[in-house]
């Protein structure tokens, strides 16, 4: 955990969005477009936000909150409670989400989802990159940063649900080509439909960034082992309990912050057996090649997973 700062700036930047700019005494820690803070709350509460200020500007983030009426608390507490002045504890940054080069990218946002991209479209300006965004919300009140994107003209779509529908996506993605790459971030159904329309391009062409994880069942309803190499351990976890918390159990501890596969604090390498991926960071290929997995939500579709712990 990095030192604690100072809430500098609190703001309303749409309907059940504020942005809070977070300072210390001196410089923060570089990061790049895609990364993301742990917020720990005066409650005990940690939640992780994606940075969407100017990442040259040493002195300070900015991260942006919407209000979850059926969140977990912290979104209510950033929007009730919090107030300039308020010291709160942070971790990272980490970027699960990072912008990879490329000729041209085509960034699709949904919501909330606009805070991760934001520096990227700004990124790739400055790298003279092709870009577009089609950025879609409920209402136009409810979309965050409409003034930062507004200098961009045209290469940014604005589309309001309550004005233009459902985002047509295949329309603005146009034909599958190579030498592009497609940021997505935003709720589940927006993603899900983007990756069928994906389907056709090159692979590794879609990049995703989602809220929550996989919310299915596990593929398996018994225990498994996991052998911990460097603990000279054997624990079973049973149905009812993750890995974290079996590893735990026995006496190990993994640095963990989200436990939802989300934040990616608690990556730990696979060394044998086939993990079930239910975290919603690893790509398809990265999930193929079966040596890391998220501990606090991840399972095992082997009998036995031997784990660098």
């Amino acid at each position: 955990m990095n030192a604690p700062l100072r809430v500098r700036r609190k703001t309303v930047v749409a309907d059940g969005v504020v942005t809070l700019e977070l300072a210390g005494g001196g410089r923060v820690k570089d990061w790049t477009p895609g990364s993301h803070l742990d917020l720990v709350l005066p409650t005990g509460l940690t939640r992780q936000y994606s940075l969407c200020g100017d990442r040259w500007d040493s002195g300070h983030y900015r991260i942006g909150v919407l209000r979850e009426p059926g969140g977990r608390g912290g979104s209510a507490y950033v929007h009730d409670e919090l107030d300039v002045g308020d010291e709160v504890g942070v971790g990272g940054p980490r970027n699960n989400f990072p912008l990879v080069p490329s000729p041209e990218y085509l960034f699709v946002a949904g919501g909330i989802g606009i805070t991760p991209l934001l520096p990227m479209v700004h990124q790739a300006e400055l790298l003279g990159a092709r870009w577009r965004l089609l950025y879609g919300g409920r209402h136009r009140a409810s979309m965050a940063f409409l003034d930062d994107l507004e200098a961009h003209g045209d290469r940014v779509l604005v589309r309001p649900q309550d004005e233009h529908g459902l985002l047509d996506l295949a329309g603005f993605l146009g034909e599958p080509r190579p030498d592009v790459k497609i940021y997505a971030c935003g709720p589940a159904p927006l993603l899900d439909a983007i990756e069928r329309v994906c389907a056709p391009w090159p692979p590794y062409t879609l990049r995703t960034e989602r809220f929550v994880a996989d919310a299915g069942e596990p593929a398996r309803s018994t225990p498994f082992e996991v052998e911990l190499v460097r603990s000279g351990l054997r624990v079973t976890v049973p149905p009812s309990a993750s890995v974290l918390d079996a590893v735990a159990e026995a006496g190990v501890e993994v640095l963990s912050s989200c436990r939802q596969g989300t934040c990616g604090t608690c990556e730990t390498a696979v060394l044998a057996g086939r993990p079930e991926h239910r975290d919603a960071i690893l790509e398809d290929h990265e999930r193929a090649a079966a040596d890391r997995m998220f501990v606090c939500v991840s399972r095992s579709l082997s009998d036995r997973l031997v784990l660098d712990l």
